[in-house]
């Protein structure tokens, strides 16, 4: 499985304040996953701009150097027309903002992949969709009993 993550989950694990961001834990947890190589990640080709452009307005004093360490993770970016088409659609139908649907997009159109996010508004109208879940839902593989983990895939990838 592989995962997107938008620009609020990225914000939640540098800001590590959940008094300004609520579950910053379950955002550093699922990030670190993806460091370690336990869970892979596709990511649209502005996600660091976008997380700049939140962190240049939050903590500027911090904002460079950020940038600068998610750089260097290197999340692989996938920037596919066939996405980038599905977005402006998704933007369209949704009235929604193309950096937003640009992320389901991606999980939208690559197989086996979810977006998780931290984005109440854009998860309300995009659920019915499939393919995204609330990072306050995730749960880490590893931790899905048995007995549970088919019927929390198959609940998860709605819309496949």
């Amino acid at each position: 499985m592989s995962v997107v993550l938008d620009a609020s989950i990225i914000v939640k694990w540098l800001l590590k304040d959940p008094e300004r961001e609520p579950g910053p834990d379950k955002a550093t947890q699922l990030v670190e996953r993806i460091v370690q190589g336990k869970e892979t990640t596709l990511q649209p080709p502005h996600w660091l701009v976008e997380v700049g452009a939140v962190l240049a307005r939050l903590t500027p004093a911090t904002a460079t150097d950020d940038i600068v360490m998610l750089s260097a993770l290197e999340f692989p970016i996938s920037d596919d027309p066939a996405i980038l088409r599905r977005g402006r659609d998704l933007a369209i139908e949704l009235k929604q903002h193309l950096f937003d649907t640009l992320y389901h997009a991606i999980a939208l159109e690559t197989p086996d992949t979810l977006l998780i996010t931290a984005d109440e508004r854009y998860l309300r109208v995009a659920q019915p969709l499939g393919r995204i879940m609330n990072l306050m839902d995730w749960v880490p593989p590893s931790e899905i009993p048995a007995s549970e983990s088919h019927t929390e895939s198959k609940d998860q990838h709605k819309g496949e």
